[in-house]
């Protein structure tokens, strides 16, 4: 009951986030978006339809067509967003800030909306429209889903030229860059994690330590050089960033001469870390 509050509130603040990066920044400075964003603020630009109701018919129409594309949890907290972004971009249509700095607005537009996006499907949800093709991307074929995500979106960002020019347009592309990094940044993690290989003769020693100073795992793999055929302990550890140079200086210490491999973790569930609740 807990983790449903946490993640409707997650869903609420991100699509304020977003719905202020549409209305706040994007809109009065005549920049475009991706999706069915992009869609929603070409029909305002030409038509002065409201955002919020166009957002809900679009992306409504797009979850009914992707819904079976996406699990139970997603598709519920999905129709969350899409009530509630709509919502916002009714009641924060009229909002503004007193900037004429256009490249500023692009920034701060793209970290709105990469900061939305990003605690949305961080808590499990989506915004509908391009973000079902992104995540249908992601499942089968294993894309990144910010980058996907960018892609489908400066489909539509492109065609917005011949309502909004070149320059709206280019700053457009800067906007959503921003807003895709903010948003990767934010899905991957805030705490980034490094996976640790070491191969050393005193593996016990560096084990120990790692266990006692940093109350960190190990796991010890059996393998073998394959011109030596010397068997040797590998050590496997999964640690935060901030630990790495706690982690090198308890090497070093005990051998100078080990072999180490340090890898990027983009996701580490289990004990110590992350619960595996989805």
């Amino acid at each position: 009951m807990k983790k449903r509050l946490l993640d409707l509130l997650m869903l609420a603040a991100g699509s304020l986030l977003f719905a202020l990066s549409i209305n706040v920044f994007a809109i009065p400075n005549e920049f475009g978006e991706g999706g069915v964003t992009g869609v929603t603020i070409i029909a305002y630009y030409l038509f002065h339809w409201s955002p919020g109701l166009v957002s809900l018919i679009l992306n409504s129409l797009l979850l009914l067509i992707g819904y079976k594309f996406l699990d139970r949890t997603t598709v519920a907290y999905t129709i969350v967003v899409i009530m509630m972004l709509s919502l916002f971009l009714y009641l924060t249509e009229g909002w503004r800030i007193a900037s004429d700095e256009v490249v500023v607005n692009a920034i701060f537009g793209g970290l709105l909306t990469g900061a939305g996006i990003g605690i949305i499907i961080r808590a499990g949800g989506s915004t509908a429209g391009s973000t079902i093709l992104a995540r249908i991307a992601h499942k089968y074929l294993d894309w990144n889903v910010s980058y996907a995500l960018l892609f489908f979106d400066l489909i539509v960002v492109f065609a917005s030229y011949f309502v909004i020019g070149a320059q709206s347009v280019m700053l457009t592309v800067v906007m959503l860059y921003i807003g895709t990094k903010v948003m990767d940044f934010i899905i991957e993690g805030l705490n980034p994690k490094k996976a640790v290989t070491i191969i050393s003769k005193e593996h016990a020693k560096i084990a120990d330590q790692v266990v006692s100073l940093m109350e960190r795992g190990v796991t010890v793999l059996h393998g073998h050089g394959y011109y030596t055929k010397t068997q040797q302990e590998i050590l496997y550890i999964v640690i935060g960033k901030q630990e790495l140079s706690m982690l090198k200086k308890i090497v070093k210490a005990s051998d100078k001469n080990a072999f180490i491999t340090i890898h990027d973790v983009r996701d580490v569930f289990g004990e110590g870390f992350i619960e595996l609740s989805k």
